[in-house]
């Protein structure tokens, strides 16, 4: 039997892989980073080291004079680093890719060029529609880094600034307690003899796993409360020590309060955090204990709290002493500006090396999520629902 004539060859007969598109055109970046004008807002997108990286890429980083003044980093750092300094806002502005840690204002909104990509936070809560009116009108492509996830579906950012706000709220209980302070004059430490200050943590996540953690370091006796036995079990595991946990029943709430130099609330919600310590409980605690509000930001989880600032960051309401600011880690500028400045650095080398931004988020999952504006089509659910506006599917806008 003769063998079969075939036109092709062995090799090109066994089963080959599937060849997908390559975009090899890398895209240059030109970032500009304005100065922030929130208030007490002193966080700065990247530090130097990282537009140093940045510009050793090959890209252009045109930054505000003095952006970085509130985290300890001069003009002198940056330009060091390979960045333009301009004292011109709207120069800044005029950039193809903007780079903020607030978002703007409407004002700065009008000094953004048509089809500009934005990147800073949402902070849905705070906004207006007159603001996404605005962002659609100029056909903006905007990225909230809040929203932004990461391989293994976290929030890396949202993680990033919660295990500061953990650490500082401990920092600033321990500091609040001292008799400088007007305080009890309680140390944090397990000193030989001497009982060990008394901390209540409301809240299993990653501000109550840094929280705890800090405490634990410093010698206090902790006790997290959560109505979620999934967060304190993984509390456990994290800090890798059995703790005292409970979920939250006001019996033991009540009872651990009373007894406690130090409360912690870090309680999220859907729309604001449930009050979860009523007035009643507050006049039951100690005469000089602290009461640390991380939820203030979503409304707080004490009946009596009361937005405090910087300048100003405590009360005293039935003789405790509240601290109830919402942006704790600005408190912490330069350690917060190191923090998003390691989320924001990878990201931008990605984009680049992806060819821009359309390409990116084609490719990763986890950076679409963080995108609410698409060429001036609204793309987030939330932001529609939240304010009665129109949005569309990016998986239906980008192929």
């Amino acid at each position: 039997m003769s063998k079969s004539i075939t036109p092709f060859s062995k090799a090109q007969l066994i089963p080959q892989e599937e060849t997908l598109e390559i975009y090899k055109h890398k895209s240059e970046l030109f970032i500009g980073i304005p100065k922030e004008t929130a208030f007490q807002e002193k966080r700065v997108c990247l530090t130097p080291d990282a537009v140093s990286a940045i510009v050793n890429n090959g890209h252009r980083v045109l930054i505000e004079s003095e952006a970085g003044l509130g985290a300890n980093f001069s003009d002198k750092d940056y330009s060091e680093a390979g960045a333009e300094i301009t004292k011109d806002t709207a120069k800044v502005y005029s950039c193809p890719m903007i780079l903020k840690v607030e978002p703007p204002t409407l004002e700065e909104l009008d000094l953004i060029n048509p089809q500009a990509t934005l990147i800073s936070a949402l902070q849905i809560k705070t906004q207006t529609k007159k603001y996404f009116e605005k962002l659609a009108a100029k056909r903006i492509t905007a990225l909230a880094f809040e929203f932004i996830k990461d391989d293994v579906g976290a929030y890396p950012a949202v993680r990033a600034l919660s295990e500061i706000a953990g650490t500082a709220s401990v920092l600033i209980a321990s500091e609040l307690l001292s008799s400088s302070s007007q305080g009890n004059g309680l140390m944090f430490g397990n000193i030989s003899g001497v009982p060990p200050t008394e901390v209540v943590i409301l809240g299993a996540g990653t501000v109550g796993e840094f929280a705890a953690r800090s405490a634990i370091g410093l010698g206090a006796n902790v006790k997290v409360f959560d109505n979620s036995i999934t967060k304190l079990r993984c509390l456990q595991t994290n800090l890798n020590r059995t703790i005292y946990t409970s979920t939250i029943q006001p019996k033991y709430l009540s009872k651990a309060l009373k007894r406690c130099d130090v409360v912690i609330g870090a309680v999220r919600g859907k729309d604001r955090s449930p009050i979860i310590v009523t007035e009643a409980m507050v006049e039951n605690m100690k005469k000089g204990s602290v009461i640390i509000d991380v939820s203030i930001d979503m409304g707080g989880c004490f009946e009596t709290s009361e937005i405090t600032s910087h300048n100003k960051p405590t009360f005293r309401k039935h003789d405790v002493i509240h601290y109830c600011v919402p942006n704790i880690p600005a408190r912490y500028s330069r350690t917060a500006s190191a923090s998003i400045s390691n989320i924001f650095t990878p990201y931008l080398l990605k984009i680049a090396d992806d060819g821009g931004l359309e390409h990116a988020i084609r490719f990763d999952k986890g950076l679409k999520n963080g995108l609410y504006f698409y060429h001036g089509i609204l793309t987030s659910r939330a932001v529609g629902e939240w304010f009665d506006l129109k949005h569309s599917d990016i998986n239906l806008l980008i192929f």
